[in-house]
């Protein structure tokens, strides 16, 4: 067993020629292959998934995994080497024809009833980095227990032959599949692309260079929208910017809005799995603005019912929608796989994450921020209102919640420190306000009495400390973030 790969919430990642290398992702490749044919319940024989499906009515003779891979440095042979690694040990692969963005490797697993699907991808980290996601067959980011199976069954470099084996993509097991086509047939099943079309929308995309370059131009064009774009077609190190679908990464689209007086812009990470919102002046909306708009309009428009999720950051003005319309809203703690189980049930309509995830019932379970952004231009279609108009009017019925969210780096003994120091004595008062409950399902969650809160916790993938807080007032949450950096930098 190696110690030396470990898998965070996003799958593997690092920097590539030291911890993401030709060898270790062949290493991860024999794990996998392991996991496939000996796990009793996600592997091959499994019981979930032979379960799973004879429910669909599908059989194999021998398992079936997609390979696909994003745009960045290295992507594409590193997906060669899963390939060909994956077939050598008698499973068949179809190859992604396009790179291809995590949602549309999880929604292929489920149509086309695969054990799994791998994707070279680091999402949004920067271009200095890169890695692997292992999807399972239930449609979403391997949990725990994969995980565990996977890095388990991942061999030392020791017992490794001394020479690599030569990688190329010839193997015969390896066909070639357009899963680009088959995901956008689906999406203009389950979006108003009628409504959407007579709308005449004028949008700006920003693909920042990632999977979503073949999605956006490709579907919104057969939906008659006008299109203007940045930072498409092909750069394997992202223009040198962090691919996150965030403010800072969002600026020459949000320039661009502006300049030719769009009505939105939309833009997707890497791999497409988190979204990015520029209203029609040019500023940066927070998926804690956009979720509960997206709520409502899946449910009074698109006429959903069943419960609702949200993690423990999101923003409460998802239980204030769902009170409305009488639905039932669960926690979950921070990570998207924590809702994909949720999802899963069929129990569930809408699930969100307050770093850019959604999910929607009828789709699959795991978040998926093409089918967001289309989503968003569906609502506004439907609604024949612009953004801004769309957002006035839900203040008037729901209250005004405003967000931040601030990384601190931290040595990963400091972070050790202050997670032990805070369970220990944590505050009672922060900003000069009691603190009403301290959550501690995921970090430490400080809900207020007037209702605002704060939430540290560690970073799943990166050295960093994370402030996460919330509140009705903007001068409120800058000191009440302000109090939160001060707490952090006294225990550290």
């Amino acid at each position: 067993m190696a110690t030396d790969i470990k898998f965070a919430t996003a799958g593997f990642r690092g920097l590539i020629a030291e911890s993401v290398t030709a060898q270790n992702i062949y290493r991860i490749a024999l794990g996998i292959s392991e996991h496939i044919f000996n796990n009793k319940y996600y592997g091959f024989e499994g019981e979930g998934y032979q379960k799973h499906i004879k429910e669909k009515g599908f059989k194999f003779k021998r398992p079936l995994v997609i390979v696909g891979n994003d745009t960045r440095f290295l992507s594409k042979k590193f997906a060669d080497i899963v390939c060909d690694t994956l077939a050598t040990q008698g499973i068949s692969v179809k190859r992604a024809k396009y790179p291809l963005p995590t949602p549309v490797a999880e929604w292929a697993v489920l149509k086309l009833g695969a054990v799994g699907a791998v994707v070279i991808t680091a999402s949004e980290a920067d271009f200095t980095q890169n890695g692997l996601k292992w999807i399972s067959y239930y449609g979403g980011i391997a949990n725990n227990e994969v995980v565990a199976d996977i890095e388990k069954n991942i061999p030392a470099p020791s017992s490794l032959s001394k020479e690599m084996p030569e990688f190329g993509y010839q193997n015969t097991a390896v066909t070639e599949e357009n899963f680009r086509d088959m995901y956008l047939e689906h999406l203009s099943k389950i979006i108003n692309v009628k409504a959407i079309k007579k709308a005449k929308l004028k949008v700006g995309i920003d693909p920042l260079f990632g999977t979503a370059d073949n999605y956006f131009r490709e579907f919104l064009t057969k939906c008659g929208v006008q299109i203007e774009g940045v930072h498409e077609g092909t750069n394997v190190l992202c223009g040198g910017k962090v691919p996150n679908a965030g403010p800072e990464s969002l600026s020459e689209l949000s320039k661009l809005v502006v300049k030719n007086k769009l009505h939105v812009g939309i833009a997707c990470n890497s791999d497409c799995d988190k979204f990015g919102i520029i209203g029609p002046d040019g500023a940066w909306l927070s998926p804690n603005q956009i979720a509960p708009l997206l709520l409502e309009h899946t449910i009074k428009n698109r006429k959903e019912k069943g419960r609702i999720c949200r993690s423990l950051i999101t923003t409460n003005s998802i239980d204030e929608v769902a009170k409305k319309y009488n639905m039932t809203v669960r926690e979950t703690p921070v990570g998207f796989k924590y809702i994909n189980e949720l999802m899963m049930s069929g129990q569930y309509i809408f699930g969100a994450e307050e770093s850019g995830g959604i999910a929607i019932a009828n789709h699959m379970p795991d978040k998926d921020g093409i089918m967001a952004c289309m989503l968003l231009l569906e609502m506004m279609a439907v609604e024949g209102k612009n953004l801004k108009q769309i957002l006035k009017d839900f203040s008037k019925t729901y209250s005004s919640y405003f967000d931040k969210k601030v990384s601190l780096p931290k040595r990963e003994i400091e972070i050790t420190q202050i997670m032990e120091k805070l369970n220990i004595n944590p505050p009672l008062s922060i900003n000069k306000t009691s603190v009403w409950r301290i959550d501690q399902t995921d970090g430490f969650k400080f809900i207020l009495k007037n209702g605002s809160w704060v939430a540290l916790r560690p970073s799943g993938t990166e050295h960093l400390i994370r402030i996460f807080a919330e509140a009705k007032d903007q001068k409120f949450l800058d000191k009440l973030v302000g109090e939160a950096k001060k707490i952090i930098e006294t225990l550290s």
